[in-house]
């Protein structure tokens, strides 16, 4: 007899058993729980996702009160889980559980539109502007104007104008000042002058003792060096290929070696020099406007270059000292000074005047004192001891961060000495050394003459007083844990704070701080609260930010290597658009006081520059460019550079993030994209705006590369069609009466 098969019984379906908790249908019992009303909240997907968190805590309640009850529903056939798409419309129901608090402030979702600028400091007195084109090396032609926060028609109008700018840099006829320091004069006169907006401080620190002059012989273990050296022991002279594409010259660049781009591309404004290995610090040193014509409006200028081009520094990890090092101090200066004032703007040359010898080794990053701390230029210098050219601080290898007051190149020169050579000057000790014992000083920046901020390789902020550690102790007056890890990124908002009342106390140091770490987090911190605000997460090291009063807060390293502006106005705190989308990874992103020219410069070799006031919308008369200032390629085989400029502008295309995986292919022939990797050797490690030299040196830009070329450049904006907006400068600015309607729409050029 074959076998035959057991029956199967019969097994329950558990799909269609009674549900617990299920509200989807009715159950007709008398225990079930109400129904909730129809002025309930309904669940619209259009509602904000910050909206819908905002739902009256009645909800919330009669949530509590349908899951303290069990509910016995009918039973229903089985179904497919809902798509992915409507999590977000579950998570916004009637009955959804109570969620916490977020952390952190979304950025704008939309991509074609932009929030305002909102100012965050007004200022009402009378502020400067320039009445004509500036030229390097001349004196600029000043005259006094409104400012542009003085009335909100007037913000409105000058952020409008702004966005009708197309060129590299800024267009000169609205820039403006717009810092703000507690050591700004006020006197019978509105500051409308330089001077008491920007003073001369530290006028009583002096050079310190024990500095000496050093022959070229004992300055070489000081000076860069490479696996390939020179007969004199320098490094191996660079071979950069300069002028325009198609025809370019093969140039040979040894170490303090310059060349103007106007001997290889007629009509360029542009310097190329070498430091002789990869450069992480870089600063424009503040001069006092009366002294500027004293030495023919002269700017000085500060690199600190590696020990060698193959060095890597450990985070968190201290030399012992002495480790020899270096900072260059190169002046770009009129090339003959008898030459007329109509051509010494053609006759420009960069040199390297000075080299500062050190014993705290390599820095990681360098700034002025933002505010001018060098001795008066009007008057010939006859004593032994020098004056000094400013004070500078920067983070270094021993893990210190160090002033030391900078002797002017002027004084410590002979008359012996030769002039295409720099003059090595050895400082053994700082003015002030501040060193933490469980940590490493990583980054810094001024907030003003004497207040400073440290980040540390912890994940700890801190802020000194300098003028009292000089004068006392080094303690830090705050000393806050905001990152998990090292803290790359710091800028202060250089803004006063305010009172009960609201009006800004003007005399008091800025309070708010933007930071960004290795931990991806992006942070703002108020010091009077001893934690941070997250404002954003990503999963990229946060390598650089910047404060600029015209975008109206920082900005700040996204992912993809996005470039993005967040708010600090308290209408829009925290929200945040996309300035730029570089093809690479960002190491530096630089804003002036002076205009509303970003500057970014990336791991792909390429500098650019974008107008961060540029329309909120899209689809305007006005299209969204982003100008490359220059591109740094290298050759492998031949171990030669290749410098290009001249750019054609490029268009801006933002995509948002679900829209980047789905065109991402579509795109790929329609727009350039470069390679995944680069060299090291032509990574753009920092840009940095002048301004330290008033409106007449505000459009110069220098950059550093990590191939030891550095390179400066003098910008100017242009109008959109080359005409000015609202008529003329002084009608924009209400100067004199208007000879327009203020109702006249949008049209403005």
């Amino acid at each position: 007899m074959p076998r035959q098969l057991r029956a199967r019984a019969s097994r329950p379906n558990y799909a269609s058993l009674p549900t617990i908790g299920d509200e989807g249908t009715s159950s007709g019992s008398d225990f079930a729980p109400d129904k909730l009303s129809d002025d309930a909240p309904e669940n619209d997907p259009e509602v904000d996702e910050e909206e819908a968190e905002a739902v009256p805590k009645q909800g919330n309640t009669l949530a509590t009160a349908a899951r303290s009850r069990p509910s016995i529903t009918e039973t229903r056939p089985f179904h497919k889980p809902p798509p992915k798409s409507q999590s977000a419309q579950v998570s916004t129901s009637k009955m959804s559980a109570p969620r916490a608090a977020k952390m952190y402030a979304l950025p704008n979702p939309s991509v074609h539109h932009r929030h305002k600028a909102m100012p965050v400091f007004l200022r009402k007195e009378k502020v400067e502007r320039l009445d004509a084109p500036p030229t390097l090396f001349n004196p600029p032609k000043i005259v006094s104007t409104n400012s542009m926060t003085s009335e909100q028609f007037l913000t409105d109008r000058i952020s409008r104008a702004w966005g009708y700018n197309v060129g590299p840099g800024p267009v000169w006829d609205i820039m403006e000042d717009r810092s703000s320091f507690k050591e700004a004069l006020e006197g019978e006169d509105t500051p409308i002058n330089e001077s008491l907006r920007r003073p001369r401080v530290h006028q009583c620190v002096e050079v310190k003792p024990g500095w000496t002059r050093l022959d070229e012989r004992d300055a070489a273990r000081y000076f860069p060096t490479n696996t390939m050296l020179t007969d004199n022991g320098q490094p191996a002279p660079l071979h950069c290929f300069l002028g325009p594409y198609g025809s370019q010259t093969r140039v040979e660049m040894a170490m303090f070696d310059s060349h103007a781009t106007s001997e290889y591309m007629p009509g360029s404004t542009s310097f190329v020099f070498n430091v002789g290995s990869p450069a992480w610090g870089v600063d424009w040193c503040p001069t006092y406007s009366d002294d500027r014509p004293h030495r023919g409006y002269k700017h000085y200028l500060a690199v600190a270059p590696f020990s060698s081009r193959s060095h890597s520094p450990m985070i968190g990890a201290k030399v012992h000292r002495p480790v020899p090092a270096c900072i260059q101090i190169w002046g770009l200066q009129s090339k003959q000074e008898n030459t007329l004032q109509e051509d010494r703007s053609l006759a420009g040359e960069i040199k390297c005047e000075m080299v500062v010898c050190l014993e705290s080794g390599p820095a990681f990053e360098i700034k002025w004192c933002p505010l001018p701390s060098h001795d008066q230029w009007n008057e010939v210098h006859m004593e032994e001891h020098p004056r000094k050219l400013g004070l500078l601080a920067g983070t270094f290898e021993d893990g210190s961060l160090s002033i030391y007051v900078v002797p002017d190149p002027e004084d410590v020169r002979s008359k012996d000495d030769d002039l295409t050579r720099p003059t090595s000057v050895h400082i053994p000790e700082p003015l002030l050394r501040i060193e933490l014992e469980e940590t490493c000083c990583w980054s810094l920046d001024w907030a003003n003459s004497e207040t400073i901020a440290v980040g540390c390789t912890n994940g700890y902020v801190a802020v000194y007083d300098i003028g009292h550690a000089i004068r006392t102790d080094m303690l830090p007056t705050h000393y806050i844990s905001i990152h998990q890890s090292a803290v790359r990124a710091l800028s202060w908002i250089r803004i006063p704070p305010t009172n009960g009342s609201g009006v800004p106390s003007t005399s008091e140091d800025p309070t708010v701080l933007a930071t960004g770490g290795y931990d991806g987090m992006e942070c703002l911190i108020d010091i009077r609260e001893p934690h941070g605000n997250i404002v954003n997460r990503t999963r990229d090291v946060i390598n650089s930010t910047t404060y600029s009063p015209f975008a109206g807060g920082p900005i700040m390293i996204d992912h993809d290597n996005s470039v993005k502006a967040y708010a600090i106005s308290p209408s829009t705190l925290g929200r945040g658009h996309v300035l730029l989308e570089p093809d690479g990874p960002v190491w530096s992103v630089s804003a002036s006081e002076y205009h509303a020219q970003l500057a970014v410069g990336s791991a792909d070799g390429s500098c650019v520059t974008t107008n961060t006031l540029k329309t909120t919308r899209r689809g305007g008369s006005v299209p969204f460019f982003f100008r490359k200032i220059f591109q740094l390629d290298y050759s492998r085989k031949t171990g030669e550079f290749r410098m290009l400029d001249h750019f054609l502008p490029q268009e801006t295309q933002e995509r948002s993030t679900k829209l980047k995986g789905k065109q991402a292919k579509k795109d790929e022939s329609e727009t350039s994209t470069s390679t995944g990797v680069w060299p090291p050797e032509v990574g753009v490690h920092r840009v940095t705006w002048n301004m330290g030299n008033g409106l007449g040196g505000a459009p110069l830009l220098a950059s550093t590369t990590g191939s030891g070329l550095c390179r400066v450049d003098w910008l100017l904006g242009r109008w959109m069609r080359n005409k000015v907006p609202y008529v003329n400068v002084p009608n924009m600015r209400k100067e004199v009466d208007d000879v327009m309607d203020e109702d006249s729409g949008d049209e403005v050029v």
